[in-house]
């Protein structure tokens, strides 16, 4: 067996109840370990591993050392063991076999590091969900968007994405990833603590001269939003936040400054509109996440600078979307 599907869990007994039992039934023992690591719990997530889950390895850390570096220190302790490693969120249900499909595109395709299956929401399984629909790339200002999602408009899936595709970044919610390729580009940033991180290990892979895909042959349905609501000022820190650390780590010096300014402008509108909406939490939050940036950036100045420019040519979202009313990927890449 070279596959271990891990699971890292914070206090989630209730997620455990109820998507653990599909992972279990729907992973083959011949395809694939399932791992639960549990994350510094104070809930009753160890009686409810030991006495629902008996048959389910687990691996305890002391203390929550957040989504990334949880994740790092549990693919350092298993990469001996297994090839590919599955990062899987504790509120995703499967179909039976999701896993065959994403190590046999890895087996066949040496030079691929990562890929994801097709990510459909759980409480409305007619339509994508939001964490990484069918593939994720980036456009030009630094926004993530997918097959099947462009900012919050969730396409219908109706098989228009059905075919395996690279992309630039492969979600972090169901993430089939080499073991070696996740430790040699660094594994996850711990400083992200969560949010962006895998999308910053994906361009990370990308610029180490990986690909990655989503192979829709598997699908996996995700409630997403568990740990934390879209609204939440929290969760407007983190991505304000980690998106400008990410634009500074892997943008080369040629289009770092300018990016950065387009994005910094582009921020600044997005405050704006919160202070005319009366949302003082988040508009804070956007606040917080510049100054917090301009504390941080300068822990990444000792690392190698990226000689491309991933995104330079990927097109304007926001001009696609909000002007030209653009909403899906397939209209928006057949319009470039």
């Amino acid at each position: 067996m070279k596959t271990a599907v891990v699971i890292l869990n914070w206090n989630g007994s209730g997620l455990l109840r109820r998507y653990l039992p599909s992972v279990l039934a729907g992973t083959d023992a011949a395809d694939a370990a399932v791992i639960v690591v549990d994350n510094g719990s104070t809930d009753d997530s160890a009686d409810v591993l030991h006495n629902d889950f008996p048959q389910v390895e687990v691996m305890r850390f002391s203390e929550n050392f957040g989504f990334a570096e949880g994740y790092n220190r549990a693919i350092a302790m298993l990469a001996d063991r297994f090839e590919y490693v599955v990062l899987l969120n504790s509120d995703v249900a499967v179909r039976p076999g999701w896993v065959k499909p994403l190590a046999a595109f890895l087996d066949a395709n040496p030079g691929y590091a990562a890929v994801q299956p097709k990510l459909i929401s759980d409480t409305r399984r007619s339509h994508f969900e939001y964490a990484g629909a069918c593939g994720g790339f980036i456009d030009r200002n630094g926004y993530p968007y997918c097959r099947g999602r462009i900012f919050g408009v969730c396409e219908e899936d109706h098989g228009q994405y059905d075919s395996t595709a690279d992309v630039m970044w492969a979600s972090g919610a169901a993430l089939a990833v080499r073991s070696r390729a996740y430790l040699d580009c660094g594994g996850l940033d711990k400083d992200f603590f969560a949010h962006m991180e895998e999308i910053d290990l994906c361009w990370r892979l990308r610029l180490a001269g990986w690909k990655l895909a989503a192979v829709p042959q598997s699908v996996v349905y995700h409630l997403g939003g568990g740990s934390l609501p879209a609204e939440n000022p929290k969760k407007t820190y983190l991505n304000f936040r980690n998106n400008l650390l990410m634009l500074y780590k892997n943008l080369p010096d040629s289009s770092r400054r300018r990016t950065l300014l387009r994005r910094r402008l582009l921020d600044t509108i997005a405050w704006a509109r919160y202070m005319a909406s009366l949302d003082f939490r988040n508009a804070a939050a956007i606040w917080r996440a510049h100054r917090d940036f301009a504390a941080m950036r300068h822990n990444y100045d000792s690392m190698p600078r990226p000689s491309a420019d991933l995104i330079k040519d990927r097109p304007d979202i926001l001009t696609q979307f909000y002007i030209k009313g653009k909403k899906e990927y397939s209209r928006l890449h057949n319009s470039k």
